[in-house]
């Protein structure tokens, strides 16, 4: 997959999309998106757009959306639990760099 895609709403209009990850979920493959365009409001800018991943009839991947309430929250749910995550690694990552910090200011003095 590219790394950015055009997506036609549904009101004909077109949008860019940047994938920001993929991510598995129940044995498919899910891509999430977010708008590259600038003149998205701050309330657009933090929504992400999640299409399934499948393959046409000549196995190439095509994006499509999710139609089924229950799959999209499923998967939705799956994307904000890796987030979180990822969120509370970054925090211990940045807690030890302190620690280290801190203590080779102590052994300089």
């Amino acid at each position: 997959m590219d790394d950015v895609v055009v997506l036609t709403d549904e009101n004909g209009q077109q949008r860019e999309f940047s994938i920001v990850d993929v991510i598995e979920v129940d044995g498919r493959e899910y891509a999430i998106l977010v708008p590259t365009d600038e003149q998205e409001s701050d309330e657009d800018a933090d929504e992400a757009v999640i299409l399934r991943i499948d393959h046409d009839e000549d196995d190439n991947e095509v994006l499509v959306d999710i139609e089924d309430d229950e799959e999209w929250e499923h998967v939705a749910e799956a994307w904000e639990k890796m987030l979180d995550e990822e969120e509370e690694e970054d925090l211990d990552d940045d807690w030890e760099e302190e620690e280290d910090e801190d203590s080779d200011e102590d052994d300089e003095d």
